[in-house]
Order: structure tokens, then C-alpha cells, then sequence
């Protein structure tokens, strides 16, 4: 592998291409990533990315790094042990709304309780795209698709309002078509301390649920004097009817899993054994 010392110039594969549709918002989410590993200097052995299933589950065969292919739903879980165990690493998870919001959706509350110290990578197009186009967990409500043809009956969750309920120690939302804001967002992300989660609309270009000319058409970032560190205000903010707001919602420092388990071990380590213990009460 390359290091840094040898001047890395990208740190995507190059023996795996994308297999993406043309137009898939994918692209845009790969390039902002390679850019964001290039500008914090980190060499590839010291990456692992750990991916579901998916469009974006392919994620982790495009870059030339530690990397898991995993099982559906299952990314989350897969890279908090592999974080326990190799906390020298910067684990980035990627899955979509199906992967993330569906099946997985329940490990969120978990890793974000547990304070992991990794990044998650939320792709929302809205629709399950690699299997032909059926409803997701933020299909709006309405829409026909293949598995809802006189359209769906249940209402989208919103994910940033859970986000926020969850107590995540860092939440932002950005598109796909935005490379300056995924580059800073993500940049960001990843050098914060704790479990960070980066929700991304990236538009799939096969079946257009979330199509470009809409998405900039509703796309709206923060205000500029909005203050992050207020949960309320962001919960304002992420149940907005009038527009998606795009930029970081929440930011709040606190210890992480692998501080507070230091404490448990230091703990453990100066206090008596359980036959100690045992042997006190015969």
C-alpha cells in the first residue's frame, strides 16, 4: 500500500470501477470522500470503510483501503467491533435508506448511545434502486412504485428529527450535488470525536423518486446565524414543510466509547477479584 510519504493521489481503486448507473448521485459521494481522505493526509492502511447493501454498499470495493462488504443492515454493528478492537483506524460506515433507515435502522440508537467513535454515511435516494425500484423508508407518501402501484400508504419517517431524538453527537445533511459542502461536512465528520452521522440526498438517475431538478428546487441551507448547538432550533429545522435544509444541525462534544470503556478497565483493574469478593462473605 501506499502511504503519505508517497504522495497519494487518489484513494480509489484501481482495479474496481463503479458499476453505478451514469448520473447516479454515487459519484459525486465518492469523489467528495476521496478529497476528504486526501486533505486529512490519512494513509490507506489506516482507513477502513465498512458498507451494507445496496447501491452504496459497493462503496467499500472502490477505494484501495481495509474494507467489508457485509451483510444487509449490518454495517453499523460490523464497524463498532471492528472499532473496539482497532481503535487506531478511521472506520467510515456507508449504507442507503434501505440499508440504514429499514433493516438497520434500529442499530442507530445503539451506536449513538454507545457513543462510537466512526462516521456513518447515510445515501437517501429515497427508493430501493438496486432491486428494482420499490418503496423505501422515505418514499414519500403517495408515490407509485413497484411494490406500491396505486401508491404508497405509509408516511416517510424523517430522518434528521430521529437523528436528533437519538442524542447523535454530530448530525448534518448535504446533497450529492454539492462537492464544496460533502468535502467541508464530511471533513469535519470524521475529525469529530464520537459517533458522527452524514446524511447525504444523492438521486438515483434509474428510478427518480428524488430527481435533481426537484431536489434543487427544495434544497435550502441553514441560516447563516443558526446556532448548532441548540436542539431545539434544529428540530425546527428538520421538520420544515417549506424546504430541506442542508448543513450541520447538531454538534455537541461529550466522551466516547472508547474513553468511558478506559475508565470501566481502569476501574476493573484496581479493584478486588470475585473470589476476593466471594471470600469475604464465608
Amino acid at each position: 500500500m501506499k502511504t503519505i510519504s508517497q504522495a497519494v493521489n487518489t484513494y480509489k481503486s484501481k482495479s474496481i470501477k463503479p458499476v453505478w448507473c451514469p448520473g447516479c448521485g454515487d459519484f459525486g459521494v465518492l469523489a467528495a470522500l476521496d478529497k476528504t481522505f486526501k486533505a486529512l493526509e490519512f494513509k490507506p492502511e489506516e482507513i477502513a470503510i465498512i458498507s451494507g447493501i445496496g447501491c452504496s454498499g459497493r462503496f467499500s470495493h472502490y477505494f484501495n483501503s481495509y474494507s467489508l462488504h457485509g451483510t444487509h443492515g449490518r454495517a453499523l454493528p460490523t464497524a463498532t467491533g471492528l472499532k473496539a478492537v482497532r481503535p487506531d483506524l478511521h472506520v467510515i460506515t456507508i449504507g442507503g435508506d434501505g440499508d440504514g433507515l429499514s433493516i438497520g435502522g434500529g442499530h442507530i440508537a445503539h451506536a449513538a448511545r454507545k457513543n462510537v467513535n466512526l462516521t456513518y454515511i447515510i445515501l437517501d435516494n429515497n427508493v430501493y434502486g438496486m432491486t428494482k425500484g420499490q418503496s423505501s423508508p422515505t418514499t414519500p407518501l403517495e408515490y407509485n412504485t413497484n411494490t406500491a402501484p396505486y401508491g404508497v400508504y405509509e408516511e416517510a419517517l424523517n430522518p434528521i428529527a430521529m437523528f436528533l431524538s437519538y442524542n447523535i453527537g454530530y448530525i448534518a445533511r448535504t446533497t450529492s450535488t454539492d462537492m464544496k459542502s460533502m468535502h467541508s461536512i464530511l471533513t469535519e465528520a470524521i475529525q469529530h470525536k464520537g459517533f458522527s452521522l452524514v446524511y447525504i440526498m444523492s438521486p438515483c438517475v434509474t428510478y427518480s423518486v428524488l430527481p435533481y431538478s426537484k431536489l434543487k428546487d427544495i434544497v435550502k441551507p441553514l441560516p447563516e446565524n443558526y446556532d448548532n448547538s441548540d436542539k431545539m432550533s434544529a428540530f425546527k429545522y428538520a421538520y420544515s414543510d417549506e424546504h430541506m435544509y442542508t448543513g450541520v444541525f447538531y454538534k455537541e462534544d461529550k466522551s466516547c466509547l472508547e474513553e468511558r470503556l478506559q475508565t470501566v478497565f481502569d476501574l476493573a483493574a484496581t479493584s478486588k477479584t470475585t473470589s476476593e469478593i466471594m471470600t469475604e462473605f464465608k
